[in-house]
């Protein structure tokens, strides 16, 4: 399956383009996880090709099983006329049944504080419900640890409400919160 997602320009903000990550993502995977600041909220580190080509790997097996579909988020540039990786959007399906799952998301460093983020939630989370209202998904989770101020704010301009505070549980360090956002009657 191969499901691509646009989300228009606006005011200020040029149009957003989500695909599956591909192979040709390798160096700008690799360039985006230069950043502290993203490494300090993921799990997997990616400082080599190889990391990159594991990293890519764990998204191709997520769309073949169906439990995790990761769109790499590109955004149109005006200077070249091509496209550049501004982030990463994923729907798990980790729970076992289809009234929930959980979404995910960062940012590159120079993509972020211009909504990027947010727009592509946006357009993942409306997929999800179009997509799975069959299935009777209902409800899509959105967790981060608690000093994460910055997914914290996305979330809550993705009309992600905050439900509660949850424990630290390995390999998470501090407490979390965790958003919901429920499918539209």
């Amino acid at each position: 399956m191969t499901v691509e997602l646009r989300v228009d320009a606006v005011a200020g903000h040029a149009a957003l383009h989500l695909r599956p990550w591909s192979d040709e993502d390798v160096a700008s995977l690799i360039e985006a996880y230069r950043d502290p600041v993203l490494r300090r909220w993921t799990r997997l580190p990616v400082e080599s090709v190889q990391d990159a080509q594991r990293w890519l790997e764990i998204q191709k097996d997520g769309w073949e099983s169906g439990s995790r579909l990761s769109f790499a988020v590109l955004e149109g540039r005006r200077d070249t006329g091509g496209t550049r990786l501004v982030g990463n959007v994923v729907l798990k399906r980790t729970h076992s049944s289809g009234g929930s799952a959980e979404v995910g998301y960062w940012t590159a460093a120079h993509a972020r504080g211009r909504g990027v983020a947010v727009r592509a939630l946006e357009a993942l989370t409306d997929w999800a419900f179009d997509a799975s209202a069959g299935e009777g998904l209902s409800r899509l989770e959105l967790l981060h640890q608690v000093d994460n101020h910055a997914s914290c704010r996305v979330a809550e301009k993705a009309r992600y409400e905050f439900e509660r505070v949850l424990p630290a549980v390995p390999p998470f360090p501090r407490d979390g919160h965790l958003h919901a956002r429920h499918a539209r009657a």
